[in-house]
């Protein structure tokens, strides 16, 4: 039995985790808290520091305080010359009229069919009917220079990058004031409406003049070319119309021709159509400028 206590006494004297006297352990820097107050009735103007081994800080507390006291509110004064605006009960009423404009200009026309301010009453927003199209798209604002456009076509391209791809659109607009003025354009961007809108600018810049005779058709017959395409025009008598299709036809109806004869040879792509057209309508010349060129009078060009 002894033995035994013996190999316990040792055993307990063997820990794992030796006790560490306090001398051993760091001690932390005492730290002292208190409140240095201005006012001990203003709770506003109270901080708190944290002071460490000051001797000569002092402990205030909150003895002075009491919550359910109330505190005197000193708002700034007011700058000179300040005059308070009128309180909302203090201003005059407003007529039926001004009530009913102020709803209007903020949800629209009214579902009775009444509207003060002048506005579509069959259209429940008329800001948003005049800033967008159909079905919330947002509408572009054409110019007032007197061209009209045509949209040819709108495709979708891609252009394979490192990323992937990129994914735009592709318009070709004809404008035309149809009294001889024609211009093609092409433009790509990231939407439609502003494809079509680079692409009406791109036709602006390159309209040329199409010799148009008192019958509205050409004055003689030419061809044009461009890429893969071929265009043959030739000019037709009164009452004939613009018999030809695809872009030829969008590019003389907008250049004024009502009687004209078109006709597509070779690749039936719709951008090189339309440039062909302008490259045929290019070549013609009216007999008074062939005439004056010449010097001789207009006359002698038949003999």
């Amino acid at each position: 039995m002894a033995s035994a206590a013996a190999m316990a006494a040792a055993f307990s004297s063997l820990s794992l985790r030796p006790s560490l006297s306090s001398s051993f352990l760091p001690r932390r820097p005492k730290v002292s808290y208190f409140i240095s107050t201005s006012s001990p009735s203003r709770l506003s103007k109270t901080t708190i520091f944290s002071v460490r081994n000051s001797a000569d800080a002092t402990t205030t507390y909150f003895d002075s305080f009491e919550p359910a006291d109330e505190l005197p509110f000193d708002p700034p004064s007011p700058p000179e010359g300040y005059v308070p605006p009128p309180a909302f009960d203090e201003l005059p009423p407003e007529t039926e009229e001004e009530i009913a404009a102020a709803y209007e200009e903020i949800y629209g026309a009214a579902f009775s069919g009444e509207s003060v301010l002048g506005n579509d009453v069959f259209a429940m927003d008329s800001k948003l009917k005049k800033s967008s199209g159909l079905l919330g798209r947002r509408k572009r604002e054409k110019l007032n220079d007197g061209f009209d456009e045509r949209v040819v076509q709108v495709r979708r391209v891609t252009k394979v990058v490192k990323g992937g791809k990129n994914l735009s659109f592709r318009a070709i607009v004809v404008v035309g004031d149809k009294k001889g003025h024609v211009g093609v354009g092409v433009g790509k961007a990231k939407e439609v409406v502003d494809a079509i809108a680079k692409s009406a600018a791109n036709a602006r810049r390159n309209i040329i003049t199409v010799p148009v005779t008192k019958y509205s058709t050409f004055p003689h017959r030419a061809d044009g070319d461009y890429g893969a395409a071929k265009v043959m025009l030739r000019p037709a008598s009164p009452g004939t119309g613009v018999i030809a299709g695809g872009a030829v036809r969008i590019v003389l109806e907008m250049a004024g021709v009502e009687n004209a004869l078109g006709k597509q040879i070779g690749s039936k792509n719709a951008l090189n159509n339309a440039r062909a057209t302008v490259v045929a309508v290019s070549k013609m010349r009216q007999f008074r400028d062939v005439a004056l060129e010449r010097g001789i009078p207009m006359e002698e060009l038949w003999k």
